[in-house]
């Protein structure tokens, strides 16, 4: 017996009629739970029924993964921002207190130009020391560039894995240089395989002069399925930070607990994907994505 069909979900943009071509096959993900919300150990592959457009395909090969998540943050410490500094700092203390152990994170700062703080690490203690070592400078804060360089980052660093990039930005006037077609560059990079959440904090101090900084990270939070904050107290940092770690976290454990499936076309279908759906055995709840990133 198998429920009710499930719908394939995920960046179904990036797959397009070029990048298929004539293949037979397509990779997707499954999260797979039992009916207590318990992620399962084993997937067999005719505990799923897979049709496209209708008609029924065959799944080919199922593999466990377990990829870990790495974790981005970028802290503004620019003009106006000294104000809020202990409850930015407050607020990244209770943000790794959030996280699982043995997740890999690093801590940067965005002015007067994005800087290293903690390098990529899975000691908690180092991001904590590192949190103590922020210093508020009086340049302007390079929000977009910094996003930028995280999305590099990404692109250079090999092996399976679900980055996550956590920017804290303001509303002082933005000291990056950059055009419209870096900045959908940058947006179609991040789509592709990272989940990004936006916090703007706006104080009385600054001039609302942040208008492109908060349309690249709505667009950025909204592309990848992440969260996007807009808040007039520092206060709150010491609270949303910690939510969004305690967000983080319970992605990890479903993203941990996923299978890879080859999904084999129904005969004679190539070219642009069509509408996926599958039917899993009664019992077991499924979520399927393109790439297995659930925010």
């Amino acid at each position: 017996m198998r429920g009710t069909l499930v719908a394939l979900v995920g960046a179904l943009a990036c797959v397009t009629s070029a990048s298929l071509g004539a293949q037979n096959t397509i990779m997707f993900f499954a999260s797979v739970v039992d009916d207590k919300g318990v992620p399962v150990a084993t997937l067999a592959p005719d505990d799923l029924k897979v049709v496209e457009n209708g008609a029924e395909g065959k799944i080919t090969k199922v593999e466990p993964i377990d990829w870990p998540i790495k974790v981005q943050l970028l802290i503004d410490n620019g003009v106006g921002m000294d104000a809020a500094l202990v409850q930015i700092r407050n607020g990244i203390k209770g943000f790794v207190e959030a996280m699982p152990d043995g997740i890999e994170m690093s801590l940067y700062t965005t002015a007067p130009q994005p800087r290293n703080i903690v390098r990529p690490t899975m000691d908690k203690k180092l991001m904590v020391q590192g949190a103590d070592r922020i210093a508020p400078d009086s340049g302007a804060p390079r929000f977009i560039e910094a996003l930028n360089e995280a999305a590099s980052r990404i692109d250079k660093e090999k092996g399976n894995y679900f980055p996550v990039v956590v920017i804290l930005g303001s509303m002082s006037a933005e000291g990056s240089s950059f055009n419209e077609r870096d900045i959908q560059r940058m947006l179609q990079r991040f789509t592709e395989r990272s989940t990004v959440h936006v916090i703007m904090l706006s104080t009385g101090s600054q001039s609302a002069t942040g208008a492109n900084q908060t349309a690249v990270g709505d667009a950025a939070a909204k592309n990848t399925g992440g969260r996007y904050e807009n808040i007039a107290a520092a206060t709150r940092l010491a609270t949303l930070l910690p939510e969004i770690g305690a967000q983080i976290a319970k992605s990890h454990e479903r993203q941990s607990h996923q299978f890879r499936l080859t999904f084999q076309r129904p005969n004679g279908v190539s070219g642009a994907m069509g509408q996926i759906g599958a039917q899993i055995r009664t019992g077991l709840n499924s979520s399927l994505t393109i790439n297995g990133r659930l925010p």
